[in-house]
């Protein structure tokens, strides 16, 4: 049986945390990279050689990834968790933010079913190197094209005349909601009933997202599913899906993350149980370091995409996946024994 050393631990680890908050696919990363090294890399790191520790490994570092999530996105928690209780109490949606929860709870069904029931087969059959390059560029052609779409968008809608200042704005537009005449309750200054205050960014970004139905949620939620195909990004195919349903980047960034918190720790904690068996004794060292190697990567990871979407796009990652995949098909066709 082999091990994994340390060295390959903090790698993976380093990996898996960036890999799985950028729109570049973990699993895609996670197979390609042993077998681009090659040698004890490729043996000790497969996903699919029977008795394999990798998995172990690999369930470790998910679990830490999605606790970086949830300490980058914390104060969304809180105010989720809250919101949701608050409307359970009243027994109607108080909120924006309730609304998103609700948001979230719809989105996280399709790709719980969809794991259990695929994850092993999926990855027992494509969870090799050709498969995953292969899919790592086509999620970079999906994540191009999306933007492509947008952009040509953009240009249909700065081509049509200007309305008047006083026409409504056309379905889709990008609204101010700071302008708008109908504030939300906390917009409201404490102690000045009736006296609005400007709405933070947060709340905007509460009130956009919001606005989509239980039909986007699904479908957002039910992208992540693709995302079983290794060279798929969780992250950037439910980018892609929550762009499609009308959000700005910035917003459809952090729904996908705040999407794929539970999802991941779920997954990982289910699997958890495998790594402190007498068969994987071995592997818990370098699991725990490279664990803790991925957690800080993803949260920093995700504290840069924050900033990122708010002015930046796919296309910089669409680009990479594209010759990143299309790079190592040739690598593992010419070279690979």
């Amino acid at each position: 049986m082999s091990t994994i050393s340390y060295l390959e631990a903090v790698v993976v680890g380093a990996l898996q945390g960036v890999s799985e908050l950028f729109p570049v696919s973990s699993l895609g990363h996670s197979v390609l990279v042993p077998a681009l090294v090659g040698g004890h890399w490729a043996t000790d790191l497969s996903v699919t050689r029977p008795g394999s520790p990798y998995l172990a490994v690999l369930v470790a570092m998910h679990v830490a990834t999605a606790l970086a999530l949830v300490v980058h996105y914390r104060r969304d928690w809180v105010r989720i968790v809250g919101g949701l209780w608050e409307s359970l109490r009243r027994r109607r949606i108080t909120s924006p933010i309730a609304r998103i929860g609700v948001l979230l709870v719809l989105g996280t069904i399709p790709v719980g079913i969809a794991g259990l029931i695929l994850e092993a087969p999926l990855r027992d059959v494509l969870g090799k190197p050709i498969p995953a390059a292969l899919f790592l560029a086509v999620n970079g052609l999906v994540l191009w094209l999306v933007e492509r779409g947008r952009r040509a968008a953009a240009d249909d809608s700065a081509a049509a005349p200007t309305p008047s200042d006083d026409a409504a704005a056309p379905q889709g537009a990008t609204v101010d909601f700071s302008a708008q005449p109908t504030l939300p309750m906390h917009a409201v200054a404490p102690g000045r009933a009736g006296v609005a205050t400007a709405v933070s960014a947060e709340d905007r970004s509460d009130a956009r997202v919001s606005r989509l139905g239980w039909r986007d949620a699904l479908v957002v939620g039910g992208a992540q599913s693709l995302a079983l195909l290794p060279g798929i990004s969780r992250s950037g195919i439910t980018m892609v899906a929550a762009l499609r349903r009308g959000l700005r980047h910035d917003d459809a960034a952090r729904f996908a993350f705040l999407l794929a918190t539970p999802v991941i720790l779920a997954a990982g904690l289910l699997k958890m149980p495998s790594l402190f068996t007498a068969a994987e004794r071995p592997v818990l060292g370098p699991a725990l370091v490279g664990s803790l190697v991925a957690g800080v990567a993803a949260y920093l990871s995700a504290r840069f995409l924050s900033r990122w979407f708010h002015t930046g796009t796919l296309r910089p990652f669409a680009v990479y996946c594209v010759v990143a995949g299309l790079g190592s098909l040739v690598y593992l066709g010419l070279f690979a024994g």
